[in-house]
Order: structure tokens, then C-alpha cells, then sequence
């Protein structure tokens, strides 16, 4: 079985497959409600097309995943990005893979830290949101919409991720 080592989640790391969601030096910001809070803006882009589609909010809750993790399955959303925020400072697990001729390959596992959420670019290959330590709520933006928003791709040969 093929091995993959989790590496931080960085956003040069990740730009090639979506946008981390954090509070950064980077990140734009400016004072609003009469200068008691400070709006970090514009950290994700969130697309959505085809047939009478809109963005939405949902939650999850997610179970927790525990190391080594098995990746049998990746899937992608042809028609729009998807963010998963959690909403308590934990960590969770993000897999991610490049795209060939309609297949995913060359995976890579990334170790989301307390803070942090990610946003995959629209049909992008990713793996299942997957919560570590503890059972983790998520908000997740994504499209709804008409048609078919999923494909999904067994992999035959699994791979092992470790830490």
C-alpha cells in the first residue's frame, strides 16, 4: 500500500487546489460596527453554475477520523467550490489530488490547524471531510442547484495516510 505523509496546510501549499480560510497577516481587513470588530474579507471564492444554481450554507457533523487512514474514495463537484469552516479550533484532515484526463492522481494530505477551513475550487478531487480528535461541527458553502454535482472515483490500489 502507498504511503502519504500529512503535511501542514499552508495556502501557497494548497492555492493550486483551493483557498485556506484564515485570519492572517495576508489577509484584508478593515474596522466595521463602529470600530468593535475587524472584518477579515474576502478570504474564499465561492463559484457555483449550471441549471437554477445558488450558493447555500449547510452544517455537518462530522465523526472522527483516527491515524493511519485508509483513502479508498475521492470525489469532486463539477459545478461549484466547497468550503468546510469548523466551528470549534480543532484540526481536521484535508486530501486532495491533482486531475488527469478526468482521474485523480498524485494525492496529497494536508493537516488543517485550529482556525483553519479550506475551500476546494470548483472540480477539484478531494477527499470526505474528515474530523479528528473529536466529533466537529462544519459549516459548508457549496452549490445546490439542478443536475449532478458529484463525481466520485474508487481508488483500486488505497493508499495509507500518516502523520
Amino acid at each position: 500500500m502507498k504511503t502519504i505523509t500529512v503535511e501542514p496546510l499552508t495556502a501557497t501549499e494548497f492555492a493550486p487546489y483551493g483557498n485556506v480560510i484564515e485570519i492572517s497577516k495576508d489577509a484584508q481587513s478593515f474596522a466595521i460596527n463602529a470600530g468593535t470588530t475587524q472584518r477579515f474579507h474576502d478570504l474564499a471564492h465561492v463559484t457555483v453554475s449550471g441549471k437554477n444554481a445558488r450558493p447555500i450554507i449547510s452544517m455537518a457533523r462530522a465523526q472522527p477520523f483516527h491515524f493511519p487512514i485508509k483513502l479508498t474514495m475521492l470525489e469532486r463537484h463539477p459545478d461549484g467550490s466547497q468550503a468546510f469552516i469548523p466551528v470549534t479550533p480543532t484540526r481536521f484532515l484535508v486530501v486532495v489530488a491533482k486531475d488527469k484526463n478526468g482521474t485523480p492522481f498524485n494525492p496529497r494530505a494536508f493537516l488543517a490547524g485550529p482556525g483553519q477551513g479550506i475551500n476546494y475550487f470548483q472540480n477539484t478531487w478531494h477527499g470526505v471531510l474528515s474530523a479528528l480528535d473529536v466529533v466537529t461541527d462544519f459549516i459548508i458553502v457549496d452549490r445546490a442547484g439542478d443536475g449532478e454535482n458529484l463525481q466520485i472515483h474508487e481508488i483500486s490500489e488505497p493508499y495509507e495516510i500518516v502523520l
